[in-house]
């Protein structure tokens, strides 16, 4: 029987075990599914580090380690990832929220919106941090994926906005009715042929249809553009993530389908993130 190992030297075991596996941030992942394992924050992981690993907690440590060394997702191991400083469930059925996602939430935030479509919805990370935000919004989230809907609304339940919240499995527009003032998707963009160039983590372990159409990766967009005219209101907001070199291809897309005020926004690493465009129009309101 194998000598009982303090925390530490577990961890330190496992970061050298992942660093062997080419695992990009061994050292952080080591503690960070400690943490879990342990059942305790993160940010314990110090306190408990002289003490001997009881069994069960080594032994799911161990298995944590093991999948992380196959490169299953660490979100996908914990069962959560944070986006703009809160908590979202998320599985293999759907996109992991993402850092740079964040980006298009401060610009959606900058004026207020009473009523808010997320096309393609996957976690709900969007949507539910958007209504979160606005407190007298509602909205409305559609995704293909029956799974992605159940995550959704699960997450819009665990933030306590699911009375405000309405998700409907629909193929982007095929099942949506009346008008928003604010549209935004962070839809599939990834060129078929360049789906071999993600890493294992995401390649094996994401859902294939939100990260590729299968084609030159702007096929959402001109779904979305040929058929928002019909459901945005006049003068409201669209937001539409993309891959850094799609700026231009996207902008003239909604120019194309009659938007103004089409510009680009970059990520905080200085990359093409999201386009932004205005509805025509007379503003009712």
């Amino acid at each position: 029987m194998n000598a009982p190992q303090t925390a530490a030297q577990a961890m330190a075991a496992a970061a050298a075990r992942l660093r062997a596996a080419g695992v990009p941030d061994p050292a952080r992942d080591a503690r960070v599914l400690l943490a879990h394992a342990a059942r305790i924050e993160a940010s314990r992981v110090t306190l408990i580090a002289p003490e001997d690993l009881a069994p069960e907690i080594a032994e799911r440590y161990e298995q944590l380690i093991a999948l992380r060394a196959i490169r299953v997702p660490v979100s996908h191991l914990i069962g959560e990832r944070e986006f703009y400083g809160r908590r979202f469930k998320v599985s293999g059925d759907v996109l992991d929220p993402r850092p740079e996602t964040e980006c298009l939430i401060e610009a959606a935030l900058a004026e207020p919106f009473s009523r808010v479509l997320d096309l393609g919805l996957g976690s709900g990370c969007i949507l539910v941090t958007l209504l979160a935000e606005q407190a007298d919004a509602t909205g409305v989230g559609v995704d293909l994926s029956e799974a992605a809907c159940l995550q959704a609304s699960a997450n819009a339940v665990l933030h306590r906005v699911e009375p405000r919240a309405e998700v409907l499995q629909s193929d982007w527009f095929s099942a949506v009715d009346g008008q928003f003032d604010l549209i935004v998707s962070n839809p599939p963009y990834i060129a078929l042929d360049e789906m071999s160039d993600l890493s294992d983590e995401v390649r094996g372990h994401e859902p294939e249809m939100a990260l590729t159409d299968g084609g030159d990766g702007l096929g959402a967009y001109r779904v979305i553009a040929a058929e928002l005219g019909g459901y945005l209101a006049p003068q409201g907001r669209v937001f539409l993530e993309i891959g850094p070199t799609q700026g231009a291809a996207v902008s003239d897309l909604l120019l194309s389908a009659g938007l103004k005020e089409v510009r680009i926004i970059q990520d905080l690493d200085g990359r093409d993130r999201v386009v932004c465009g205005r509805g025509c129009g007379e503003n009712t309101s």
